[in-house]
């Protein structure tokens, strides 16, 4: 962003970037993406790319300083973007909006600045014009969310940045580059992507500094502009965010002016920590919280403080931007430099008071308008606070004008508490605020829990009903024989609800899935070693739950959505044996393989003569869309592309194919259901037929949009439910009229999907979206189509095939064909 200010220059432009005679420029850089490599303990191969900004931080001193900027979460770019500008915390329920983010109502840094007369100019991410509509004199927004598309947002960037840069007729400027977050989605941060990214961003910043440089003497353009280049959010190695972990929150503020700067700020208040870069070089940086940009950025330009701001003037940034402070080298035991050094200390206490009676105003209203506000201790704890500050702000102005004209030794020490007091006023009010300020709606959550509680009870009696219309017996635990696994199914479900209390047990809830599978799988081996039969469907199911173990301990990749990151990890299984070409030629042929097999599959299933009519030709839409399958990703591969097929025919026409056969499928199965009814099936053909039906419509789908992982996935969960199956049918000893309640196969079912939604690379978390896979086959951004796209590779193999697989589970149990009774018991696996 780059602007200009009444009481100094800046500009700053952010990788996500803000502008204005102060500009702002947004990268989305990690901090470790802007600090020397010698602050960490380990060099890594994306640090030390943007050299000009470490360069220009050890040259010259305060007058360009590196911040690391601690932000709150979520993390995901709206909600940054929001808390940036009004100064508030963001709150999770905004997450919702990301994808379609309404206008900001509340006070800002922005409509502060249009209020007073600022001309603000936006370019890049158009998530500003949506979050801000009218508020610009100029923009230039492209669509942010494709996030496969490196390129067009950072090239319109660069194409009206330039010529701006020499224009008069703006304030402020804001040009928010995109390529370095949606590097970091598909490729991660370790890649050569990013790496390219980084220092393209190198190269753009050294040309935006040597125009400002150029244009910066008295009576020039930028006389008056600061610059600040900074990141709303971090990310994980995977280039994820959206979450708290320290990754995710510590992102980078890179901040200059270039007037004549200040060559320090009083020790006081200067919690700088120095390292030597490469070259030997002492640098130096500071923390600052994101929840002070924006009333920090308002006193250096001059506007009103955002209304709903808690945040505080932050010192280091602020002595920066004001461009007062000038006092290395000389001795502060001289009256005149004495005077310097308290004429910015008090200006620094008039912009605190104003700072903290905002927040103090602000926090009055809050709790006086809200439904669930603070507590009254908490509200007189920090009346308290703020009182004891304003009373000795009363005595301490009142010693400044009477001394006024003195050089007295009692005034430096009586503006750095006063500083103190108002500093320990805001903080408070900024821990109060983070550990409280979630509002919860107790009447709709009770409403929901109630719901919860009458659906658990007519299914409950539903149950009965049907087992009274039916007139089946219910087996005691004593003669079914299975009172061991009853016992065992029950402390299952009970450990895994109990796990959602637990925070820990919620971040690690895949590990704990597939360990309580393993415990159910051993519970069937010892069956089968009992009953002397279907050992090997006991080893199997044991061997596939330690595949699902190693896939989400290692992660079958979540970049894998898209094939553009198998160019740059082929090996995405093992990213250890990148190097070894056996396994790279694996990654690349195994799939292809598989998905073949599955095609193989099929063919041996509309082999059976039950399968005829629509019912035929759906499963046959399926093998059609199996082989385009590997098609597209023949094409994409960087060993086994076909010549044959055009990259953007692979790329964008085969999958959208296969959604145009996928959407014919789903008319084919309705036809099917309401016009093509086969009287002569008795219920359990029928029901066989219809969900080997579904399963062939969707299963396309899911497996093109979940990657190359998709086949082996889709394999092992195949050869589980199989085994569960069959391990389930050794427990009934043909007793096809009882009702042998045996919950073990529905719990292990269950545990299954949940298995295979932490193998798929997602997790429960807002960062565990594979936004990638919302793109595959289109370029451009279509909000429902996306959405739906991003819901069914979040839960297709974790939802939709186990559920519409789930007849299976009854229709296998018996050999007899009577409606009623199979339905009595889909109902109960439901």
């Amino acid at each position: 962003m780059v602007a200009d200010s009444e009481m100094g220059a800046d500009s700053s432009l952010m990788v996500d970037t803000v502008s204005s005679r102060r500009g702002h420029s947004y990268l989305h850089p990690r901090f470790d993406f802007v600090a020397p490599s010698a602050f960490f303990g380990e060099s890594k191969p994306w640090m030390d790319r943007l050299k000009v900004l470490q360069k220009l931080a050890s040259e010259r001193g305060s007058s360009a300083r590196i911040f690391k900027a601690i932000a709150d979460p979520p993390t995901t770019s709206l909600q940054r973007l929001k808390g940036l500008t009004t100064g508030g915390l963001p709150t999770f329920v905004d997450v919702g909006n990301s994808f379609g983010a309404p206008a900001i109502i509340e006070d800002n840094f922005i409509h502060q600045l249009v209020q007073n007369g600022k001309r603000v100019v936006m370019m890049g991410d158009d998530t500003w014009t949506q979050l801000f509509p009218n508020h610009f004199k100029k923009s230039y927004p492209y669509p942010s969310f494709n996030v496969k598309d490196l390129h067009t947002v950072d090239n319109g960037c660069i194409e009206h940045l330039f010529p701006t840069l020499y224009e008069e007729d703006w304030d402020v400027l804001i040009a928010h580059f995109l390529g370095v977050d949606h590097a970091g989605h598909i490729f991660g941060v370790d890649s050569s992507p990013m790496i390219e990214k980084l220092e393209q961003y190198n190269d753009i910043l050294e040309k935006v500094i040597e125009v400002l440089q150029n244009q910066s003497g008295p009576g020039k353009l930028h006389d008056n502009t600061i610059l600040l280049v900074m990141g709303d959010h971090g990310q994980t190695l995977n280039g994820d965010h959206g979450g708290g972990s320290p990754e995710e929150v510590e992102t980078s503020i890179f901040a200059m002016n270039f007037k004549k700067p200040p060559l320090s700020i009083p020790l006081e208040f200067d919690s700088s920590s120095c390292e030597q870069d490469l070259d030997r070089r002492k640098m130096c940086f500071s923390s600052i919280q994101q929840l002070d940009f924006a009333v920090t950025l308002s006193a250096l330009i001059g506007v009103p403080f955002p209304f709903g701001s808690i945040g505080r003037v932050d010192a280091n940034l602020y002595a920066l931007g004001a461009g007062t402070l000038d006092l290395e080298g000389t001795n502060i035991e001289n009256c005149e430099n004495q005077s310097k050094l308290e004429r910015w200390m008090q200006n620094y206490v008039n912009v605190l008071c104003i700072n903290s009676w905002q927040v103090k105003r602000y926090i009055d209203v809050y709790s006086a308008s809200s439904v669930i506000g603070f507590s009254h201790e908490d509200l007189l704890q920090v009346a308290d606070i703020y009182a004891q500050a304003e009373e000795n702000w009363s005595h301490s102005t009142k010693r400044l004008l009477l001394q006024k004209n003195e050089c007295s030794d009692s005034l430096l020490p009586a503006l750095k508490m006063q500083i103190d007091l108002f500093v320990n006023f805001q903080t408070s009010v900024a821990e109060l605020a983070r550990s409280k300020w979630t509002e919860f709606n107790l009447n709709m959550m009770g409403i929901g829990f109630g719901i919860m509680l009458v659906s658990l009870l007519i299914h409950f009696f539903s149950i009965k009903r049907a087992t009274r219309q039916h007139g089946a017996s219910v087996t005691s635990c004593e003669d079914s024989g299975i009172s061991f696994g009853l016992i065992v199914a029950c402390f299952v479900v009970v450990i895994r609800a109990s796990s959602f209390l637990s925070n820990s047990y919620i971040l690690e809830e895949g590990k704990v899935a597939s360990f309580l599978l393993a415990t159910t799988g051993i519970v069937k081996l010892r069956y089968s070693v009992m009953k002397k039969g279907m050992l090997l469907e006991a080893v199997v199911f044991l061997l596939l739950t330690t595949f699902c173990r190693f896939a989400i301990e290692v992660g079958l990749s979540k970049q894998a959505a898209t094939s553009q990151f198998l160019n740059v990890y082929p090996s995405w299984m093992m990213s250890i044996a990148s190097g070894i070409p056996a396994l790279v030629y694996a990654a690349e042929v195994v799939p292809l393989l598989v998905l073949i097999f599955l095609a193989y599959l099929l063919y041996k299933t509309i082999s059976s003569s039950i399968f005829e009519g629509v019912w035929k030709y759906v499963i046959m839409g399926a093998i059609l869309s199996y082989m385009l399958i590997a098609v597209h990703w023949a094409s994409e591969s960087s060993i086994l592309s076909l010549a044959l097929v055009s990259y953007g025919i692979g790329r964008n026409c085969i999958p959208q194919i296969v959604y145009a056969i996928g959407f014919g499928q789903l008319l084919l199965l309705a036809y099917g259901q309401m016009f093509n009814k086969d009287k002569c099936l008795d219920c359990k053909k029928n029901l066989i037929i219809r969900t080997v039906g579904m399963l062939s419509t969707w299963s396309p789908v899911v497996i093109l949009l979940s990657g190359k992982q998709g086949p082996l996935v889709a394999l092992a969960s195949i050869i589980a439910g199989y085994c569960i199956i069959r391990l389930d049918n050794i427990e009934q000893d043909g007793t096809s009229d009882i009702l042998a309640v045996d919950p073990l196969p529905v719990t292990q079912w269950n545990l299954l999907a949940v298995c295979l939604f932490f193998c798929t690379g997602h997790w429960c978390a807002f960062d565990g979206l594979r936004y990638g896979a919302a793109f595959v086959g289109f370029d451009e951004f279509v909000l429902v189509r996306q959405a739906i796209f991003l819901t069914i590779d979040t839960f297709g193999f974790s939802h939709f095939l186990p559920i519409f697989g789930l007849p299976f589970l009854v229709a296998h149990q018996y050999m007899k064909s009577k409606k009623l009774f199979i339905l009595m018991r889909l109902s109960q696996v439901s």
